[in-house]
């Protein structure tokens, strides 16, 4: 990691945006795959929290503290992202960081266009139908997925318990999973505050 790199305590809502995939060029910049639509918060950001890999055949590994590192210059290319660091300044150093993921704070994020929504502040949403008449929980968002033309929400369906909402179990076991595409066609309103999300997508699916 560069010197230019500090360990100061990380933000408490980091979230992680992509992975350094390769060097790009002979100067020291790096390449990043985005996950989902977070390439504008890359571009967007003036330092990256970086947090090295752990190996997968390191039993017990303990994973390392993010660090912080200036962007000097970051600009799209094709689906990825590619950026000069502070401190990196030839290719076997921006090589050296292959598999980092790369985080930013929450609070960092710009501010969404209206009717516009970040993936992960929809994860964790509980998501109702209105396809009966009455609204109906459907179940909780577990992640957002890109299936190229618009986003997907994956949803962990549930049902109404004495004690609250209970996961519903496949004949296997195994929780109850349901695709809802997340188009204005079948989403009605997104209450992020309330944490719920209203739909006319059918329960039964």
């Amino acid at each position: 990691m560069s010197d230019a790199a500090t360990s100061n305590a990380a933000p408490t809502d980091l979230i992680e945006l992509g992975r350094i995939t390769a060097a790009y060029g002979v100067k020291g910049w790096v390449k990043v795959q985005p996950h989902s639509a977070n390439a504008e918060v890359l571009l967007s950001a003036s330092q990256w929290w970086l947090t090295r890999p752990v190996p997968e055949l390191a039993r017990g590994a303990v994973a390392s503290a993010p660090v912080v590192i200036k962007v000097l210059q970051a600009r799209s290319q094709g689906a990825t992202v590619v950026a000069q660091l502070a401190g990196i300044a030839d290719r076997d150093q921006a090589e050296a960081m292959r598999g980092y993921s790369v985080q930013a704070p929450r609070g960092s994020f710009p501010a969404p266009e209206e009717d516009e929504y970040y993936w992960v502040d929809l994860i964790g949403c509980a998501l109702y139908t209105s396809a009966n008449g009455e609204p109906a929980l459907i179940g909780v968002v577990d992640e957002v997925l890109d299936n190229g033309a618009h986003a997907v929400l994956k949803v962990l369906c549930q049902k109404a318990g004495a004690e609250g909402p209970e996961p519903i179990l496949t004949a296997k076991g195994r929780p109850a999973e349901m695709l809802v595409p997340f188009v204005r066609a079948h989403i009605h309103a997104v209450d992020l505050a309330a944490r719920r999300i209203d739909s006319d997508w059918p329960a039964d699916l």
